[in-house]
């Protein structure tokens, strides 16, 4: 039945767009050219993401910052493990999955840690690749309240997690 859903969407859409005389091919070759310049103009800010992530990774203040906020973490319930975890997730997805296989081969997929870090994965977001991919193209430029409350959101679903995974 699922493997129905988008042919039946694509469907519907033509035949909508046939009922309303609207030139498909000509919509799909403009949102192409769309998409292209979309690229273009966010590419410098995905970069600089990246950039800054592997220099966070690299030069070990990630593991100094996590040594540091240690206390503070298993404070809250979230275990010294996942910390690394935690600071790179809304900085990268590809970087924090490769945290994620390290976590898994060090400590197992069915432990607490493997369990925690999954969840914390599936619970939160890249939120600064998705700001600068979302705010590039519109006209919003101040930011002061998305990014602080996507950033606290992860926080607290890393939390629930942790406390979840301890649960279970």
């Amino acid at each position: 039945m699922n493997s129905y859903i988008i042919p039946a969407i694509v469907l519907i859409l033509f035949f909508y767009a046939l009922i309303k005389r609207v030139n498909t091919y000509n919509s799909f070759v403009d949102g192409a050219k769309k998409s292209l310049q979309l690229v273009f103009d966010i590419f410098p800010y995905i970069i600089a993401i990246f950039i800054m992530v592997e220099l966070f990774r690299t030069s070990g203040f990630s593991l100094i910052l996590s040594e540091f906020l240690a206390p503070a973490f298993n404070l809250i319930g979230i275990p010294k493990e996942l910390i690394e975890l935690v600071l790179l997730r809304p900085f990268t997805g590809s970087g924090s999955l490769a945290l994620l296989n390290e976590i898994y081969t060090t400590y197992g997929v069915d432990t607490y840690i493997g369990r925690a870090a999954s969840v914390v994965m599936g619970s939160s977001e890249t939120v600064f690749y998705v700001s600068a991919v979302y705010f590039a193209k519109t006209s919003v430029k101040k930011l002061g309240y998305a990014i602080p409350v996507a950033l606290l959101a992860s926080l607290v679903g890393a939390i629930v997690a942790c406390l979840i995974c301890r649960v279970i």
